[in-house]
């Protein structure tokens, strides 16, 4: 059984049909790649994954599971996490509390306990604050974990998006351009983390990208979307000797 399966899927906005019959298969432990123009409806994909967005047709499944209405926060419940194309942290608070946030779900005290710090509140906070260091330190960030979120360079910005998804625990990491915006020496530090994550958490990944060259270095398998729809998928050799990718999308 696929990790993720998606057979069909379809959204118009205002008679546009953005994504059109899209249909993908990714299997655990795949560093999948989605490739595509500006405007191709990558993160109209991802909106839909993520329950952002309702198909008007289509199926996607979980390990099996159909999760194709269910709301944003029972995706993440399931398994899912995801970074965004324009970074969203919590600006004022540290970076240690972005990671918590990711973290709130899988250890819990009352309200009250966290109103009067009793109870369960201290173990739990420190249980947290462990936790969260752990992960800083895989995105080599723990040394900078009481710094305001916003006072990071960009680059560890992107570092600590990801870094709180993967505090959800998922089974499946969306990555929505994370390169946007970084030099190639940052870019090259990025990829490096993510094939980290990948390998030491066993983690299954979905890239966007428009870069052809940084997802083919990187992913076994790619899509190629174009205009809402799929203009080639498979091995990322195969795809890259594709006739209508090299015309439509290498403009050659």
């Amino acid at each position: 059984m696929a990790l993720l399966e998606v057979n069909n899927l379809c959204i118009s906005f205002g008679g546009l049909r953005a994504v059109d019959d899209f249909n993908m298969k990714i299997e655990k432990g795949e560093l999948y790649g989605l490739i595509g123009p500006n405007g191709a409806g990558k993160t109209t994909v991802f909106n839909l994954l993520t329950g952002v967005y309702k198909p008007n047709e289509g199926i996607i499944r979980l390990e099996g599971q159909d999760i194709t209405r269910k709301s944003t926060t029972e995706i993440n419940h399931a398994g899912i996490a995801r970074t965004f194309q324009n970074i969203r942290l919590f600006n004022q608070m540290s970076v240690l509390d972005n990671v918590k946030v990711g973290l709130a779900e899988r250890y819990k005290y009352s309200t009250l306990e966290g109103i009067l710090h009793v109870g369960r509140y201290r173990k739990v906070e420190k249980e947290m604050d462990k936790e969260a260091e752990r992960l800083l330190a895989v995105f080599d960030l723990d040394k900078e974990k009481d710094l305001l979120a916003s006072n990071l360079p960009y680059g560890k910005q992107r570092k600590l998006e990801i870094a709180r998804a993967m505090a959800t625990n998922p089974k499946l990491l969306l990555l929505d351009e994370p390169a946007a915006g970084m030099n190639p020496n940052e870019t090259k530090e990025l990829m490096e983390t993510i094939a980290l994550v990948r390998r030491d958490f066993d983690m299954t990944i979905l890239l966007i990208e428009h870069d052809m060259k940084l997802v083919s270095g990187i992913c076994e398998k790619l899509t190629v979307l174009n205009f809402g729809r799929v203009l080639c998928q498979g091995e990322t050799k195969e795809v890259l000797a594709h006739p209508d990718v090299i015309k439509a999308y290498l403009g050659e």
